[in-house]
């Protein structure tokens, strides 16, 4: 390994996404016209990469109007501003020259279900990643605002997102109190309900207990 490797490897892009060989992909190259500049994207299949480093580059083969056109793009040029990828393709092969014999469906390529992780660039990973380790600060954030909108709501001053969690929270308690009065009226009634029956059998059995009583005496008599 060279010496000079390590200064080399911190100064190549990450904001490209890790596209592999038979992969239908859209680049977008800056193109320069006289004074002006624009944008032009050259949508094709990735036949080739070569190379590593900050030689590295890629060939992109399309066919227009039945005739073959290939391009060389360098990875680390900054004429390259994006490269979307379209589509995988699946192949065992790191160059797919022979599809410059074929044309129609015998040149298209089998698809494969991949990771949709490889989608992603380094630089978007790293970029979500900082996200992440701010989430919490936005929590805290978050737990700072809901405690001055308390305080404002005992001044009696809501206004804007304040008032709505203040709606919020108001709802959630009236929710539960709802449902402690629903369960007190569940049990009153089940206390009732067997009052009743309790009540209703004591009077079968006086009934009973009477009529016995009288068939008794009526035996005697």
């Amino acid at each position: 390994m060279r010496s000079l490797d390590f200064v080399e490897k911190e100064s190549l892009r990450r904001d490209l996404p890790p596209f592999r060989v038979g992969d239908a992909v859209r680049v977008h190259v800056q193109v320069k016209e006289g004074d002006k500049e624009r944008i032009q994207v050259f949508e094709g299949l990735v036949i080739r990469r070569r190379g590593a480093g900050a030689g590295e580059t890629f060939t992109v083969r399309k066919v227009t109007s039945g005739v073959g056109v290939e391009r060389v793009f360098p990875i680390q040029s900054p004429l390259v501003t994006k490269v979307d990828i379209k589509s995988r393709g699946y192949v065992r092969r790191a160059r797919l020259y022979y599809l410059r014999d074929l044309s129609g469906k015998k040149a298209r390529l089998q698809s494969k279900v991949r990771d949709l992780s490889d989608l992603v660039s380094p630089q978007e990973i790293d970029e979500r990643d900082a996200v992440e380790e701010e989430a919490p600060v936005v929590e805290a954030e978050s737990a700072v605002v809901e405690e001055e909108a308390a305080t404002t709501e005992e001044q009696g001053g809501l206004k804007g997102k304040a008032r709505k969690r203040a709606k919020a929270r108001e709802k959630v308690e009236r929710m539960k109190v709802e449902k402690v009065e629903a369960v007190k009226r569940a049990t009153a009634k089940e206390a009732e309900e067997a009052k009743q029956a309790k009540k209703a059998a004591q009077e079968a059995a006086a009934a009973e207990a009477a009529e016995k009583a009288a068939a008794e005496e009526k035996t005697e008599s």
